[in-house]
């Protein structure tokens, strides 16, 4: 078949790769228009664009994809489908061109995470379980009936980053056996059940801010979806700490004497009374207390400072002064 491959980031780059190996004709690739960068403000491009070239591929950077220019080259292409992983919502008018439709390449298992952020948001909810999903575009974002849906167990140590990588070869997988089952015509959709559906929204630094309130699952869970970026982060002594890797304390219980650590209390009002946190830290290790449990500080980032371990940070700096 003849495709037309649409995608940004570097997780559309494996499904992207996967095609051309394949004896599929990529007939173009379409990507976001180029950026000006730095001080020097250098030009750069996306990694997709940067992939496609590198592979001789035409590019299209349309500005608005409603641009007539672009319209119309992408009819002049005259494909049998559009591939995409990772780009704009495409307006119908273009989603429509292809004589076999267009599908989206998603990483959650849909209807669960509709939005621009499902793999932080899978993992800020502490789940278990995700996975890709591959639907046909319609109207409503996140909403078409879904081809085929790969699942994978999620490792308690995953992050962010990690979880994206796993994602990203899975779906690679997904994006070639789904338009293998198109060519064949050998595909059955499923409806997706709206009632089952969750929200995935764009992440704000709202979001980020770690609240000492909440357990310290839910907070555990939050550094997790977060890190390494844009980074769980609070505020202490007018200061930003940025936190990339926790550990869930059995029990709320240190794992040895409290005599070793130097303790600062808290104090803070919530909902007219005073909630008492504490940080336990040694040479080596910091603990802080939450809501509910206690968390151990893995590795962190000082405003001004690189991401170190908590060892590395308290060779030469503190949270209690």
């Amino acid at each position: 078949m003849k495709i037309v491959f649409m995608g940004t980031p570097d997780f559309a780059i494996p499904s992207l790769k996967k095609l051309l190996e394949s004896n599929h004709s990529i007939a173009a690739v379409v990507s976001a228009p180029d950026k000006e960068r730095g001080r020097g403000r250098e030009v750069s491009f996306t990694p997709v664009k940067e992939f496609a070239i590198q592979n001789k591929l035409e590019v299209l950077t349309p500005v608005s994809l409603k641009d007539q220019q672009f319209i119309d080259r992408l009819n002049e292409l005259d494909p049998d489908l559009f591939v995409v992983v990772a780009f704009r919502i495409l307006p119908k008018e273009v989603y429509s061109i292809p004589k076999r439709g267009s599908f989206n390449l998603h990483g959650s298992l849909l209807p669960k995470y509709r939005g621009a952020a499902p793999i932080q948001w899978t993992l800020i909810n502490g789940e278990t379980e995700t996975g890709v999903t591959t639907f046909f575009l319609e109207d409503k974002v996140d909403t078409g009936n879904i081809i085929l849906q790969k699942k994978i167990e999620i490792d308690p140590d995953d992050d962010f980053g990690s979880l994206h990588d796993k994602l990203m070869i899975l779906g690679a997988e997904a994006v070639l056996e789904t338009v293998e089952l198109i060519a064949n015509g050998s595909y059955r959709l499923a409806k997706q059940n709206d009632q089952e559906a969750s929200p995935a929204p764009k992440i704000t630094k709202e979001i980020c801010r770690i609240d000492w309130i909440k357990n310290a699952a839910e907070i555990h869970n939050l550094v997790r979806g977060l890190s390494p970026y844009p980074g769980a982060f609070f505020m202490y002594k007018d200061k930003v700490y940025k936190v990339f890797k926790t550990k869930l304390i059995e029990n709320g219980k240190l794992p040895i004497d409290n005599s070793q650590f130097s303790i600062l209390h808290v104090g803070r009002q919530v909902h007219n009374s005073q909630l008492h946190l504490k940080i336990y830290q040694s040479k080596k290790e910091i603990f802080i207390t939450t809501g509910n449990g206690t968390l151990q500080i893995l590795e962190l980032q000082s405003e001004g400072r690189k991401r170190m371990t908590a060892e590395e940070f308290l060779r030469g700096y503190s949270l209690i002064k």
